[in-house]
């Protein structure tokens, strides 16, 4: 019965050993992941608008951080880089885009264009990644609508300034209508008195 036991228990003892280790190794690949942040999923800007991608992130060792960009145009690179170095920005972004280490980009003077979809990923030197997307909707500045509404609103003061010119001249031609009239109520009036006093 002994050799049973002392079996059992180095069974028992080789199974918690492998719970542990597992345990263990769980805690290593969990603490090696990446962890991203992105503190404004959706950003509202105008044309030649300068705007930030904003992240931040969290892992072991030196990571690639890699941003594109997907509208209704297609998918394309924005730029690549290792913090600490230099970026490999594309052609098309070529002196609109600013790096940051902590993974966020700045975009100056955007357009219409711009809008759409701004996937990061971030990648650790051991293979784990993570990605987060960014939506940014770029709208038409408003320079030529106020231009309209300033001039729809002087042309509204300019009828109202007409209108009120007009009731001040219609009020006089009035008031000077109702003096005649009565001038010559009283005139008619007079008349008949003097009428009736002759007629006596």
């Amino acid at each position: 019965m002994r050799p049973l036991r002392c079996g059992w228990r180095k069974t028992q003892s080789i199974s918690l050993g492998l719970c542990a280790l597992c345990l263990v190794a769980a805690h290593c690949l969990q603490s090696q992941g990446v962890s991203l942040y992105i503190p404004q999923s959706t950003i509202n800007a105008t044309v030649e608008e300068d705007i930030l991608l904003s992240v931040e992130y969290s892992c072991h060792g030196v990571p690639t951080i890699e941003w594109k960009y997907t509208s209704n145009w297609g998918v394309q690179k924005i730029v690549e880089w290792k913090p600490g170095t230099q970026a490999n920005i594309s052609q098309s972004h070529k002196d609109r885009v600013c790096t940051f280490d902590n993974g966020s980009i700045q975009l100056f003077s955007v357009g219409v264009r711009d809008s759409g979809y701004y996937i990061i990923t971030v990648t650790e030197r051991l293979g784990s990644s993570q990605f987060g997307t960014i939506v940014l909707h770029v709208s038409e500045i408003l320079y030529e609508d106020l231009h309209f509404v300033a001039v729809f609103l002087a042309l509204l003061a300019a009828v109202a300034a007409v209108l009120i010119s007009l009731m001040w001249v219609c009020n006089k031609c009035s008031y000077k209508f109702q003096r005649k009239r009565r001038h010559k109520l009283k005139e008619s009036t007079t008349e008949e008195i003097e009428l009736q006093d002759v007629e006596c």
